[in-house]
Formats: C-alpha cells, sequence, structure tokens
C-alpha cells in the first residue's frame, strides 16, 4: 500500500476512535443534564417559596428600616454601607470540553467590570470552578475565595461551606456588596449569563432575583400593612440567611445544568464534525486508490505494448 494510502487510512481509523468518545461524552453529559433536570424541579419549588416570604417582607418595607438603622445583629446580609470594595462570585467550570460556556461567562463578568468602572483594586473574586479561578488569577485579580470540586448533581450540603463564608465575609467587611454571575439554563440548546446583585439584600436586589411572574400574582398581591408574630427583626434573623443560601444554591444549580447542556452540544457537534471529517477521508482515500489502480493498469498496458 503506498505511503499517502496508509497515512489516510490511518486518520479515517484515528477519527473513527475520536468519534466513539465523543459519542460516549455526549451520551454521559445527556445522563447527567436529565438527572439534574428532575433534582432542579424539586428545588424549584422550595425556592419558590423562600422567594415568595422575602417578597412580601419586602411589600412591607421592613428591608429599608433595617439598612436605614444599621442593624446588623438583626440581620448582616440586609446592612447597607459605603462600598469600598465590591465582590462577585462567578460560578465556572472545573473542565473544559464544555464549549464556550466558560468564555461567555468570563467575558461578561469582564464587561460588567468595564461598565460599573471595577479593577483589581477595587474588585474581590470568590470563584466556583477551577476555570474561573485560574482566568483570574493569572491577571492578578484579588482572589479572597475558591472553591472547586462541585459534584454533577451538587446537593445543598455540598455548597453550605461556600454560603457560610459568603455570609462571614460580608459581615467581616471583606466586600460591601456582592454581585452574582453564572450561566442560566434556558434549554439544551441555550443558556445566557446572569449577573445581579445577591448581598446586601432590599427592595432593589429582590426585584431582580424574584420573578416578576410571581410577584404579580394574585397569590403575591398584600397590601403593605403586617402584623408580625414575632418582630420583624426575628423574622429578617431567620429567614435572610435561608434566602442567601437559596440563591448561592439555586445559581450552583442552574449553571451546572448549563455546564452539562453545554457539554453534551459541544461533544454533538465534534461527533457530527467527526462524521464529516471521515466522510471527506474516505473520499480522498477511494480517489487515491482508484489513481493507483488507474496507474498500475496503465503501467501494465505499457509494458505489454513495449513487449509487442
Amino acid at each position: 500500500m503506498p505511503a499517502s494510502l496508509s497515512a489516510v487510512k490511518h486518520k479515517i481509523a484515528s477519527t473513527k476512535s475520536t468519534r466513539q468518545i465523543t459519542s460516549a461524552m455526549q451520551m454521559v453529559s445527556t445522563s447527567k443534564l436529565n438527572q439534574i433536570q428532575k433534582h432542579t424541579k424539586t428545588y424549584q419549588v422550595y425556592a419558590a417559596k423562600v422567594n415568595g416570604v422575602i417578597s412580601h417582607l419586602a411589600q412591607a418595607h421592613i428591608f429599608n428600616l433595617v439598612s436605614a438603622g444599621g442593624n446588623s445583629s438583626v440581620s448582616p446580609l440586609a446592612v447597607q454601607r459605603p462600598v469600598k470594595k465590591t465582590g462577585i462570585l462567578v460560578i465556572t467550570s472545573d473542565r473544559g470540553l464544555v464549549g464556550s460556556y466558560n468564555s461567555n461567562i468570563i467575558k461578561s463578568t469582564l464587561d460588567f467590570m468595564r461598565e460599573h468602572d471595577l479593577n483589581k483594586d477595587n474588585t474581590v473574586f470568590l470563584t466556583v470552578g477551577n476555570t474561573g479561578t485560574e482566568f483570574f488569577t493569572k491577571r492578578g485579580m484579588n482572589i479572597a475565595y475558591q472553591y472547586s470540586g462541585v459534584n454533577d448533581v451538587p446537593k445543598f450540603v455540598d455548597v453550605r461551606e461556600i454560603v457560610k463564608t459568603v455570609t462571614e465575609m460580608y459581615g467581616n467587611e471583606v466586600f460591601d456588596e456582592l454581585y452574582l454571575s453564572y450561566s442560566h439554563f434556558v434549554n439544551r440548546i441555550s443558556s445566557r449569563v446572569q449577573t445581579y446583585k445577591m448581598l446586601p439584600i432590599s427592595e432593589e436586589s429582590l426585584e431582580s432575583t424574584v420573578d416578576d411572574t410571581e410577584s404579580d400574582s394574585e397569590e403575591h398581591q398584600v397590601g403593605p400593612e403586617y402584623e408580625f408574630e414575632p418582630s420583624e427583626t426575628d423574622i429578617l434573623s431567620a429567614v435572610l440567611p435561608q434566602y442567601a443560601e437559596s440563591l448561592v444554591y439555586g445559581a450552583i444549580l442552574d449553571a451546572k445544568t448549563s455546564e452539562h447542556a453545554s457539554s453534551s452540544n459541544a461533544m454533538r457537534s465534534a461527533s457530527d464534525n467527526a462524521d464529516d471529517l471521515i466522510a471527506s477521508l474516505e473520499l480522498q482515500y477511494n480517489r487515491a486508490r482508484q489513481a493507483a489502480i488507474t496507474t498500475e493498469i496503465t503501467e501494465i498496458t505499457g509494458g505489454q505494448a513495449a513487449l509487442e
């Protein structure tokens, strides 16, 4: 077999092996996506209830009362102070092979920094995922906290450490406001990066996190006057930590769902490209083989003619 035919045949075999790997990875990612979607549906019921309670409290305007009074002993998560340092909690993946998933999050975060005049001197990063940690570390950003190894289908106990650390850092004034940046899962072929304020919790920040349709529903059409039992401060001290936990855990669930979808799409595209490449190589191989056969026939015919 000529060297050119042997090389093309080797490329075909190698590409077929790659296609088998990418097809298997697509199946794994799709399986993980199905699992986490089932888990997310059950969690959304709890998150909706917590958001409902918080939206009621917001309509009672007790957030303004707490923040205005600076009552940090009641609920430090709702106390507003002059912004000297801005924290950004960025959720990326621990590995590659997820298409444009990580690059979209990082690009959106950098755009957000430019729009708000943020730089390495007035910004503190909290990163979930090795990709974000490595990117911002190489660029000299201040990484105050990093976490990696989030499970493919994360449970709440897996992120409790993250929530505890975030709230403690805010209470210790490591940063004065915190934004959450991650990829929101829209459907299996689409996602979009979301960036919104998480801390301090206020009526303004609630507008970007509580679903408009939920707050406009008949169930949530309530008046601004309430009688609280126990007191407003007791309710806030109990509910706000749960709300912060639901925001972080919900974002990680959402981000992981988007990651699995992006990985599945990337592996499907890789498999499709491998199929196209195999077809092109097989056509090239057949043409080269036919040319070699034609050359051999011509040589034999020429030899016979010379003998005659």
